[in-house]
């Protein structure tokens, strides 16, 4: 008899893939957003600011704060608090990128963030990659310098914010994944944002610039529902189906960013953004397989040393 199908064999539910599909489209429209208002003159600090104050009032509406004790109770406060910096450092960053960035090359360079997590993950969490997994991250960093070209009178101060808001990324994902046991969901979402929006608060009187026109005041209070939307299409998503599943689906968000790039601001990425796109992206895909299959051969492994050792390999 044939045994039963896994989880992981089973096909991924459609509703899930569009999902993640909304999501990209979502963070799309943001950052296309924010670069908006940070090209109209506004500061990128107060564009963050404000992308998560306005998230802020919407989780405490979303998840009833006046009757959810969960989102309240933590295990650790300051790592909370950390947690919440990595993530505004991300925001920041990519905003203050986005003044000089197309939105492609941007989103380019935040692909490289799995690679980069994979290679943190051994150090931080003892979850080691093998040779093949790290001959990926070396192709996939590959990518970025062929996107920034540094020595070829490309690299500009735009990338090193696109590299600093990649790897604060990387870092709060990484303590995500520290947390993720111990701490409520609730809590995880709500003090990722209400811990930026504290500390950032005493340089709102020297960053703020206030929008010079309605429709820029709307643009300002959008960045914090397309957030919020987007990490809430993201949760129901993997409710449905398997992180390794959905991996590939994010790295389709390229499409919305140049789409939204030349609709908007009549950008379109050069040869040297897309070859290093798809060689990012290969090497992403590369890694969700090689764990993915890592995964299968480790269940039918029969102890724990056999199945570290599939681990290295």
């Amino acid at each position: 008899m044939s045994q039963p199908a896994t989880s992981t064999d089973t096909a991924t539910p459609f509703s899930a893939i569009l999902l993640v599909l909304l999501a990209g489209l979502t963070f799309s429209i943001l950052d296309t957003s924010a670069k908006y208002l940070v090209q109209s003159g506004m500061e990128a600090p107060f564009v963050a600011w404000m992308r998560f104050a306005v998230h802020v009032v919407l989780v405490l509406i979303l998840f009833r704060a006046w009757s959810n004790r969960a989102m309240f109770k933590v295990v650790s406060l300051p790592k909370q608090v950390v947690r919440g910096v990595f993530l505004f450092g991300s925001t920041i960053f990519n905003f203050m990128a986005l003044q000089t960035l197309q939105l492609a090359e941007t989103v380019s360079i935040f692909f490289f963030a799995p690679m980069v997590i994979t290679a943190l993950a051994g150090p931080l969490l003892g979850e080691w990659a093998g040779w093949r997994r790290w001959l990926a991250i070396v192709v996939g960093f590959v990518g970025v310098l062929v996107i920034t070209r540094p020595g070829y009178g490309t690299f500009g101060l735009g990338h090193v914010y696109a590299l600093g808001a990649m790897a604060s990324y990387c870092l709060y994902v990484i303590m995500t994944r520290q947390m993720g046991a111990k701490e409520t969901a609730e809590s995880l979402i709500f003090y990722s944002a209400l811990a930026p929006v504290i500390l950032m608060a005493p340089t709102v009187p020297f960053y703020g610039s206030l929008p010079d026109t309605g429709f820029q005041w709307a643009v300002l209070l959008s960045l914090g529902l397309y957030g919020a939307v987007g990490h809430w299409f993201l949760i129901h998503a993997y409710k449905q189906a398997s992180t390794s599943a959905l991996a590939p689906y994010p790295y389709l968000q390229m499409v919305w960013m140049i789409a939204l790039g030349y609709l908007v601001f009549a950008d379109l990425p050069d040869m040297w953004t897309l070859v290093g796109s798809a060689i990012i992206v290969a090497s992403g895909l590369y890694i969700v397989h090689r764990e993915t299959r890592l995964r299968l051969q480790s269940r039918s492994l029969p102890n724990s040393e056999a199945r570290d050792l599939a681990k290295k390999l």
